[in-house]
């Protein structure tokens, strides 16, 4: 795989050269805090950042989607009938994602595309979209993704990752799909191993700056109904406020709620995030709901995340240690905290 050097001048350059063949999301200053926006004349990316607020997944899984249109006009043809929507699934980079987000994108895929059902816009967003990461030489206190198997430089789940090595961009190709981005970018020169090795020892400098590492080894052991009528579910609970701030800031969460919007005569139907932290969620059409009371939402949370996930998938927790979670909470609920209740119960 092709492991290149470009300075920053070069590769601000580079990337304005492609907009022609990627819709191009790179990191961008908005207030006090980072978001991905459209590369444009009026948003120059911004590399010099810890970690967006919002993940990226929306480019793969947007917050609210079209599926379907309809016409309720009984003058037209084709009145009452469901039509797919137009979507856009041209080559699309995000170019600046964090390794965590890139390794949660790999969990949620296991959701939306397994053997047993492939959501068709999902996979198609996903398999148009490349993926270049960038390395976390300076890790917020709250990560952990070391503890989730991840890392600052993680590589799974990325196309190709950059190193920023000072005045300089070391851009290292991880798939087919990353080597194809590099190949349109003009300028760079290959990287010599001075240079290899100066990223090598970046990179093990970020992993010891990670000093959270909840444990997840006894998670997969225990037995399911031991934890959900564990006792410490309500002091866990007692100070959330049902906000849903965790679940939208989540990289991993991917509950989505399907309502029909109407203007005159003409429908949409439209996929929504959606969260169950959300005293709704779970709302019956009867009137029922199994999860009424906020301790048993609560506690629906961690228990898919960090059981009914690793239950199901034997593949982890469905965590990728970002920590946003953690540091965005109006009232200091700490998922490593829990993680540890559970995993020492």
């Amino acid at each position: 795989m092709t492991d290149k050097i470009f300075t920053k001048e070069e590769w601000m350059k580079g990337l304005e050269g492609l907009t022609d063949a990627y819709t191009l999301f790179v990191p961008v200053k908005d207030g006090d805090f980072h978001a991905f926006m459209h590369l444009s004349e009026e948003r120059a990316p911004d590399f010099d950042f810890q970690n967006t607020r919002l993940s990226p997944k929306s480019v793969v899984y947007p917050q609210s989607e079209r599926l379907f249109q309809y016409t309720l006009d009984s003058a037209d043809p084709e009145a009452n009938i469901l039509k797919e929507s137009p979507k856009d699934f041209s080559p699309r980079a995000v170019v600046g994602i964090r390794p965590c987000d890139a390794h949660a994108l790999q969990i949620v895929k296991r959701n939306f595309d397994n053997p047993e059902y492939r959501d068709p816009w999902w996979v198609r967003h996903f398999e148009s979209t490349t993926l270049v990461g960038l390395g976390c030489d300076d890790p917020c206190s709250t990560c952990f993704c070391t503890a989730v198997g991840g890392g600052p430089f993680h590589e799974e789940g990325l196309d190709a990752l950059i190193f920023d090595l000072g005045d300089r961009y070391l851009i290292k190709g991880v798939t087919d799909k990353g080597e194809a981005f590099l190949d349109k970018i003009h300028g760079g020169k290959p990287a010599g191993e001075a240079v290899l090795k100066e990223a090598v020892g970046l990179a093990a400098a970020a992993s010891k700056k990670i000093t959270s590492s909840p444990p997840t080894d006894r998670l997969k052991g225990k037995k399911t109904n031991d934890l959900f009528n564990a006792p410490f579910w309500e002091e866990v609970a007692f100070a959330c406020l049902n906000c849903g701030t965790c679940t939208y800031l989540c990289p991993t969460c991917w509950c989505f709620d399907i309502q029909d919007e109407i203007s005159g005569k003409e429908g949409d139907r439209m996929r929504n995030w959606d969260s169950c932290m959300f005293p709704l969620f779970t709302l019956h059409g009867s009137g029922h709901n199994p999860r009424d009371v906020k301790v048993q939402r609560v506690r629906q949370r961690f228990m898919h995340k960090l059981k009914y996930y690793v239950d199901r998938y034997d593949n982890g927790v469905q965590c990728s240690g970002c920590g946003r979670c953690v540091r965005y909470c109006p009232v200091n609920i700490d998922i490593r905290d829990v993680c540890e209740r559970m995993n020492n119960f």
